[in-house]
């Protein structure tokens, strides 16, 4: 069939004059769309092959860290050493394209296994001398050593195991901060009987943990920078969190042409006689000013791209919702603060307790999320197929208050600490 006559099947199939004209334009250029859709679609499969095949030839280490008994130290320190993690490098574009280079990640985690509460990082084996160098240096007296991967531990059997997970998300805007140490009087070293450090009722409920139960809480980290698909675009990169802090501030100090507090308008008579429209911006109050003060200080410190994950495990017999479920929510709503930021159960989540049985039809659900969440644990996967999760942006001052070494006002029994105090750090760490 020549050209002509599918022109004028199709247009007398379909009662269409337009038709020929959309296909004399449509032929000529449909090699070209279809050279540019299988090659993006090539370049996606591409990078996660290459990608892929970079993770599976790096070897990563769990570091456990056991804390002295004399921590006093307020998180300023642990913020000190998150900036050694700062890296915003992803290597070449060739390095990127032909070797699936990314930028680094870590894990930082605080688990409990039937009580006994640990803090650990997960790294590559090729940065953690940079990592052990930075805690040595504000924790002289801390005991860092290697370890087996807890999450490797629990191979899920629906019939033995079961499982509550989920990742947090933000309940504002990223702009927004949570309610940090410097919110808590932290960074004034007040004496351990003054003290109100947030991260203690997270290790109490970990360290009041049964027999046969687990709860792991994970913070998987990378730098932020400015690389995010700027909407509407196709190649062009921004960093979309400054330009949405830059709105918030905006809409908060009344300068955002769409808010609804623009104030009421009145004629004013200039001089020469003529008149002109005014609008007159109410002030904004005491309390609005906190928090465009508490934004700004936020984008003074380095930030980080964030998932924030909790999982609930025991056994079937052992597992407790109201304990297991609500301890993982409410653990981490001291961090929260109503005119500000903080943190909710949000994204990849799995069901507690169905209220009707036909929900999940023989726990199916529950199953192939419990499977799924347990591998991008044990991955440490958030920023890159084929468990890519939606993240937050944290900074420095964010994090150190959501994981560091609290001193002794953390009185939990089971929190391993070094008996004894250290002098300086090894000089034998290897090179």
């Amino acid at each position: 069939m020549t050209y002509a006559e599918l022109s004028n099947f199709l247009s007398s199939a379909f009662n269409s004059s337009l038709l020929p004209v959309i296909l004399h334009y449509f032929i000529p250029v449909s090699p070209i769309l279809m050279a540019v859709g299988l090659t993006a679609i090539f370049c996606n499969v591409w990078m996660r092959y290459v990608r892929l095949k970079n993770f599976n030839s790096i070897k990563y280490t769990l570091l456990e860290l056991k804390l002295p008994k004399d921590t006093f130290k307020s998180p300023l320190a642990m913020e000190t050493v998150l900036h050694a993690l700062h890296n915003t490098s992803d290597g070449s574009e060739f390095a990127q394209l032909w070797k699936g280079e990314t930028r680094p990640w870590y894990s930082l985690e605080i688990m409990s296994v039937e009580g006994e509460v640990k803090f650990m990082i997960w790294t590559e084996d090729r940065r953690k001398n940079n990592l052990m160098s930075a805690l040595y240096s504000q924790y002289p007296g801390i005991e860092i050593s290697e370890q087996e991967d807890y999450a490797k531990s629990v191979q899920f059997d629906p019939k033995v195991w079961k499982i509550w997970a989920s990742e947090f998300a933000f309940t504002k805007a990223n702009p927004y901060p949570i309610k940090t140490y410097v919110d808590y009087g932290l960074d004034k070293d007040p004496k351990e009987e003054f003290k109100i450090d947030p991260l203690t009722h997270l290790i109490e409920w970990l360290g009041s943990l049964r027999p046969n139960e687990q709860a792991w809480f994970q913070f998987v980290v990378r730098a932020h920078k400015k690389d995010q698909k700027k909407p509407g675009t196709f190649w062009t990169k921004a960093d979309l969190y400054r330009e949405e802090t830059a709105k918030e501030i905006d809409k908060l100090l009344m300068r955002d042409p769409k808010s609804k507090f623009q104030g009421t308008e009145e004629v004013q008579t200039n001089p020469d006689g003529t008149t002109k429209i005014v609008t007159k911006r109410p002030l904004i109050s005491g309390g609005e000013q906190d928090i465009v003060t508490a934004i700004e200080r936020k984008l003074t410190k380095l930030p980080f791209d964030v998932c924030v994950r909790a999982l609930y495990i025991a056994k079937r017999s052992s597992f407790d919702t109201p304990f297991g479920i609500g301890g993982c929510i409410s653990s981490m709503k001291q961090f929260n603060a109503e005119h500000l930021n903080g943190f909710k159960p949000g994204g990849k989540q799995i069901p507690g307790q169905l209220d009707y049985p036909w929900e999940d039809y023989k726990d199916t659900k529950r199953n192939y999320y419990s499977k799924r969440v347990l591998m991008a644990y044990r991955r440490r996967s958030a920023f890159y197929p084929p468990y890519k999760s939606k993240t937050m942006v944290m900074n420095t001052e964010e994090l150190a208050t959501i994981y560091h070494f609290p001193g002794s006002v953390a009185a939990t029994p089971s929190l391993d600490r070094v008996p004894s105090k250290k002098g300086t750090a090894p000089g034998n760490l290897p090179v």
